[in-house]
């Protein structure tokens, strides 16, 4: 079995997530798809202490791009769709006929949950809002179930309408058209899904197939249970099966992936992964700002492993309880994470404030480092929309 060291693993994992080379493109157009398609997904995220995380994860990217150009991506062009992956997200809509694996399995997961829980005339609520979609065209939540009264528990919070408008949607009969101060709006599929997405019907096997091998494409090494939390659409036994299948097969190959405890981890890979780790680029010493929810981050655990990173989104700590803060961005430089940033856009004055900043253990925040800082939050304040940054007194702190 080959070994990849653990400085190997982590520059070839960062070149897949596309955070190796320098960033630079236009941030637009082509070329956003091009970056979109590459990670595979974004994940859309509502919180915006800075700017909304899947605006931070194409930033951090491609410092030219700007929110205003995702939009016409998935509105005018219809080159995106929006779904669920482990969360909602936007993919890319050369993808969207391995989606309708998701849509059979959510439809099948919620209805057998709803056959305890939903409501008396449920069936008869999700026609009512497919026929005024289908009669009066898109909708959002507010526009569906007026003097409905909520019920309570899980989606039940929600009136029936809204309820059956997400249920259509995750079982694919609507999709959502576009968003309106991040509001879903929804239309028939046939609507907004263009003819040749919809046009091919994979069966099963060939999605699992699909699926198993691009999120390894994108992650460079994996183990069974990483393949199926990438789309989180298929199951780990799947996952699994499909592994020891292409490993008699021949079509990937096991490898140990040394941990930065020195701690080996079994994964597997495509052919040449060692080649291809050598191969990867040197990772730029531009110091970069991360979303919390940047596609390298979202396993907690995999980045605690190779890059003795542990992070933990503190939105739902009560404040006296928190290590960090409310939302706490991971800074990186070269192939190391360095420490993480507390700061939120006061738009009232135009300003990035910084609160309070945690470099790593064993990382040294001297003048050069102090001054890569500085350049990126000059970055992120212009990419905000914000004219200043200003750090707070003891903003510095010890981890």
């Amino acid at each position: 079995m080959q070994r990849l060291a653990n400085d190997a693993a982590r520059r070839l994992f960062l070149h897949r997530h596309l955070l190796a080379e320098v960033p630079a493109g236009p941030g637009k157009g082509a070329d956003l798809h091009g970056l979109i398609t590459r990670l595979g997904f974004v994940q859309l995220d509502s919180v915006r202490t800075v700017e909304r995380a899947h605006h931070m994860i194409l930033f951090a990217r491609r410092p030219a791009y700007r929110p205003r150009h995702l939009g016409p991506l998935m509105e005018r062009d219809r080159l995106l769709f929006e779904h669920w992956t482990h969360d909602a997200a936007l993919i890319p809509m050369a993808f969207y006929p391995h989606w309708r694996l998701r849509f059979a399995r959510d439809r099948a997961r919620l209805e057998s949950r709803w056959e305890r829980q939903r409501p008396a005339g449920f069936s008869e609520q999700v026609a009512q809002v497919m026929h005024q979609v289908r009669e009066t065209g898109a909708c959002s939540s507010s526009d569906v179930g007026e003097g409905e009264v909520r019920s309570k528990g899980g989606w039940w919070e929600w009136h029936p309408s809204k309820t059956a408008l997400e249920y259509l949607w995750r079982s694919g009969d609507l999709a959502v058209c576009h968003r309106e101060a991040f509001r879903k709006n929804y239309d028939l599929t046939e609507r907004v899904i263009p003819a040749e997405a919809r046009a091919w019907l994979p069966t099963e096997a060939e999605s699992i197939d699909w699926l198993c091998r691009a999120a390894l494409d994108r992650l460079g090494l994996a183990t069974s249970g990483e393949l199926a939390a990438f789309w989180a659409t298929v199951t780990p036994l799947e996952a699994k099966g499909w592994v020891e299948a292409a490993l008699a097969r021949g079509e990937v190959e096991p490898v140990e992936v040394m941990g930065l405890d020195g701690k080996p981890r079994q994964s597997v890979a495509f052919p040449g992964v060692v080649e291809a780790a050598q191969a990867a680029p040197e990772p730029t010493k531009r110091l970069r700002v991360l979303s919390p929810f940047d596609p390298a981050l979202r396993d907690r655990n995999r980045a605690e492993r190779l890059f003795g990173f542990h992070y933990r989104i503190e939105i739902f700590v009560p404040a006296a309880q928190r290590r960090y803060g409310y939302y706490v961005f991971p800074l990186l430089e070269g192939a190391r994470l360095v420490g993480r940033i507390d700061m939120a856009a006061d738009r009232a004055t135009g300003t990035l404030v910084v609160s309070a900043l945690w470099p790593e253990r064993g990382v040294r925040w001297g003048e050069g480092r102090q001054t890569r800082l500085e350049a990126e939050l000059t970055r992120v304040a212009r990419f905000a929309g914000l004219e200043s940054v200003r750090f707070e007194g003891g903003w510095l702190r010890t981890a």
